[in-house]
């Protein structure tokens, strides 16, 4: 995001800091190159929507053809709230999860979506719920990888899906209760190598293509998600051309294997949605520390923005670029910690994946600048918090020069709403 086009000033001074700011410009291009990818027969696009699951960006995916693949009821009534149809015919909404937990059984009910099962029991619990209908079954494949370990989405260490070798239990479990498997669905991430997203996807298709001749009611195969986002100015991209070319070739194989046409569906919502979004907060102080027998000292930059906000920092050791709006701006860059306000001292955006601070080449600020987290459109506000209290930020949208105010900032009312004293 080019932080020239916006003025972030106005806006803060409207609605406070910190706050989100999404570009819808941005959001249309990036699904302009996911439909790139599936554009023809049997290839289908799905918006995981745990990335973001704000109804406008929600009806930016339905306008443009997208499907959804939720994790939970409630993304699930988000998605029909933003006009998507429920049913299954065609599957457009998909609830993938490995535990049934508050409404989803009831809503698969209710609302006749497509339920992607992850563990083998599920097969019963639905059952025992009086569901008959069509169901995928997440498979791990034993292979995968997050961009860090704890993001590992399949192998031995994962605990997403049913393990590849163990699906006949799972097949006839499934045909006892009279349920049609439908798809097959894998996830592996993006991984941190150049290359190894492509590599990941053709071992997928490879396994599928195994498995699809025992599957004679399968119409689709999911890849799941994991495009890389690049974080980094130097972060690799994916090659879209090489991506491509991997999903027709796996067309090819896959309905060869199977002997009938198989659709290919794919579901990112980081590469749709982080690149959109920005948390601009305040800059309050700068200080430091003296370096002694413990360590070299530091300099920090304090924001009002915290981990409640953007957590990926402080759980991952997440980067996400830092931009100066103010005095700083104009300054030679001096090596920064940025912190925010929690009584935390994890509540550090510049960490590396060891939990080490990592300091910024940053212009020294005045209190007052504004400091910007970039890249934060996927995972931030949607993992953000209520710790100590703290209302969630607001959410902006910009779009044809016109900022939009599409989520208040929460008030203490907003947050003790559901304290109750109810006798059971």
């Amino acid at each position: 995001m080019d932080l020239s086009h916006y003025p972030l000033e106005d806006i803060a001074r409207h609605v406070g800091t910190p706050f989100y700011l999404y570009d819808d410009a941005v959001l249309r291009a990036r699904i302009a190159d996911l439909l790139s990818l599936t554009d023809g027969d049997h290839l289908q696009s799905r918006y995981a929507v745990k990335a973001n699951g704000h109804r406008k960006v929600l009806e930016v995916a339905r306008e443009h053809g997208l499907w959804i693949d939720a994790v939970s009821g409630n993304e699930v009534l988000r998605a029909k709230r933003a006009g998507f149809p429920m049913g299954n015919g065609p599957p457009i909404v998909m609830l993938t999860t490995d535990v049934l937990r508050d409404n989803a059984a009831d809503v698969v009910l209710q609302e006749g979506i497509l339920p992607n099962i992850g563990s083998p029991g599920m097969i019963q619990e639905l059952a025992g719920r009086g569901y008959a209908g069509p169901i995928a079954v997440r498979v791990n494949p034993g292979f995968g990888h997050g961009h860090v370990q704890s993001c590992d989405t399949g192998g031995p260490s994962s605990k997403h899906g049913i393990w590849f070798e163990d699906l006949d239990p799972v097949k006839e479990a499934a045909h006892s209760a009279s349920m049609s498997i439908v798809a097959l669905h894998a996830h592996v991430g993006t991984g941190p190598q150049p290359g190894e997203f492509e590599h990941n996807m053709r071992g997928v298709i490879g396994l599928f293509a195994e498995l699809l001749p025992g599957f004679p009611d399968v119409q689709a195969v999911n890849l799941g998600g994991g495009i890389p986002h690049p974080y980094k100015p130097d972060a690799n991209r994916l090659d879209f051309d090489a991506f491509r070319d991997v999903l027709m070739k796996g067309l090819e194989k896959l309905s060869h294997g199977a002997g009938r046409p198989v659709r290919i569906e794919i579901e990112p919502g980081r590469y749709l949605t982080a690149g959109m979004g920005a948390l601009v907060s305040r800059v309050t102080d700068v200080k430091k520390t003296r370096k002694n027998d413990k360590g070299p000292g530091q300099q920090f930059i304090m924001v009002d923005a915290g981990f409640n906000d953007l957590v990926r920092p402080a759980m991952y050791g997440s980067h996400h670029e830092i931009s100066i709006v103010g005095a700083g701006a104009e300054r030679d860059p001096e090596p920064f910690s940025v912190a925010g306000p929690l009584c935390e001292s994890g509540d550090v955006f510049t960490r590396d994946d060891n939990e080490l601070l990592q300091p910024r080449p940053l212009g020294r600020p005045d209190p007052g600048d504004l400091l910007v987290l970039h890249d934060a459109g996927a995972y931030g506000m949607a993992m953000s918090s209520n710790y100590v209290s703290l209302g969630r930020p607001p959410e902006v949208y910009w779009k044809d020069g016109q900022a939009t105010l599409i989520s208040r900032r929460e008030t203490i009312d907003d947050l003790v709403r559901t304290e109750c004293e109810e006798a059971l």
